[in-house]
């Protein structure tokens, strides 16, 4: 079933998810980015935010060709 049209979700915390995805793989995305915000809802802003700090301080590399993350659900 094939849909046009536009949406007006937009996904930052306090969002919460409905499905049963536990952990999801994604780059390390600018800090204060709609992406950054969709994984801050998923994993928790804080919990994202240290592994931020981690990431610079280990010198990982950002954007769409930088390091990636195995981030877990909040509260998992």
């Amino acid at each position: 079933m094939e849909k046009e049209g536009f949406s007006e979700l937009f996904i930052y915390p306090p969002y919460q998810f409905r499905s049963k995805i536990d952990a999801m793989i994604t780059n390390f995305h600018l800090p204060k980015s709609t992406l950054f915000m969709l994984v801050s809802a998923f994993a928790g802003q804080e919990r994202l935010v240290e592994a931020y700090k981690e990431a610079i301080r280990d010198s990982y590399r950002f954007y769409s060709f930088g390091d990636a993350m195995l981030v877990f659900r909040k509260g998992n």
